[in-house]
């Protein structure tokens, strides 16, 4: 059986496609896959070395920012849908499935065209992408993660199943996590990140609330990011907070660990974090990333905040000592902790990978 699998731009986009192909290899260990992405995006870097073989389509995003820019990225649309057609009719596929980006759009639009094709696509956020939200009406099934996504999607097949995620967050233990860290156990543990690169105003709230308070029965883990760990480390020493119930970390390839051992997270809102967070039933404070495309991201923390599963700030109100009343507010009231706790585990979805194959894969 051939399968393409197309979905590009950012992380969100890429793990959940390379999540599919790994489960549909399980499966049908015979079957061959085709990665199709951009040259420039994040997927170039990512997909390779997976061992798929992966090839290109000539497409960007639409930038906004002017109409010359604008312009320059519609001239390029024609092209990639001829791109994609040739890819298609290449390879011959009897499955498509996109998981979302500008790239899946020619892909999956092709293939709606290919006789004898099944086509799905795969949504992460609460509200749908525009490449998402188009071929909706055109493809075989839509998967979603958020049920909050369906009201806003013209599709005669909607499913939900969730997001897949790592094997490592599903296995994680609690107790063996806080050895491993070396944290001090029966201690309220906060843990501080935003994703790979860093989150420069969750940093800032956090190193402002360290410099400022003493929070004597708390600890931190704090994930600042790469590139601004040399910034931050040398103003640790200054601290009025207790460096020894610090765990600073420019990244970790671990972070299920801190996870599990943490009581609540400080965090950004994508749909795999999220996601993960379910799993553990870890509360969070969200801060939402204003620049994700269509403000997704508020979007996908204001379906948890009318649950009752998570708090949000916005990212420009987030400050050191709003930080701290959040932190205070919720550590100090248990009830109210306890029960985000169980209303975000209440959003886990652990067999999505499952259901994902399950569909795609009903007649094979």
């Amino acid at each position: 059986m051939k399968v393409v699998i197309s979905g590009g731009g950012t992380g969100g986009h890429i793990y959940p496609a390379l999540a599919i192909a790994s489960g549909i290899k399980d499966r049908l260990p015979a079957s061959n896959i085709l990665y199709v992405g951009t040259q420039q995006g994040l997927e170039s870097k990512i997909v390779p070395q997976t061992g798929l073989d992966f090839v290109t389509v000539d497409i960007s995003g639409l930038n906004r920012s002017s109409l010359l820019k604008a312009s320059a990225s519609l001239v390029k649309f024609p092209r990639s849908i001829f791109q994609a057609w040739s890819i298609i009719k290449g390879f011959g596929p009897q499955i498509v499935v996109g998981t979302g980006g500008y790239v899946s759009f020619p892909v999956v639009s092709a293939a709606t065209l290919f006789p004898g094709c099944k086509t799905f696509i795969h949504e992460q956020n609460a509200y749908p992408g525009i490449a998402n939200r188009k071929l909706a009406k055109k493809v075989d099934c839509v998967m979603i993660n958020f049920p909050e996504a369906a009201r806003y999607l013209k599709a005669a097949n909607i499913k939900v199943t969730g997001l897949p995620v790592r094997h490592e967050i599903m296995e994680v233990n609690r107790e063996a996590a806080i050895k491993k860290l070396g944290l001090k156990r029966g201690v309220f543990t906060l843990l501080a990140f935003g994703g790979s690169r860093g989150a420069a105003s969750i940093n800032r709230a956090v190193l402002q609330l360290l410099q400022e308070y003493s929070l004597p029965d708390i600890q931190v883990i704090w994930i600042s990011g790469e590139m601004e760990y040399e910034g931050i480390s040398p103003q640790i020493e200054s601290l009025r907070f207790n460096k020894d119930r610090l765990l600073l970390k420019p990244f970790m390839h671990n972070i299920e660990d801190a996870m599990a051992a943490a009581d609540l997270a400080l965090c950004r809102a994508g749909a795999s974090t999220l996601s993960e967070l379910a799993i553990l039933g870890l509360p969070a404070i969200l801060v939402p990333y204003p620049y994700a495309a269509e403000n997704h991201q508020e979007k996908n923390a204001r379906a948890l905040l009318q649950k009752k599963a998570a708090t949000m700030v916005i990212d420009e109100f987030l400050d050191g000592e709003t930080l701290y009343k959040k932190l205070e507010e919720l550590r100090k009231n248990k009830d109210i902790l306890k029960q985000m706790s169980s209303n975000i585990k209440n959003e886990a979805r652990p067999n999505a990978l499952n259901k994902i194959l399950d569909i795609i894969l009903k007649k094979y």
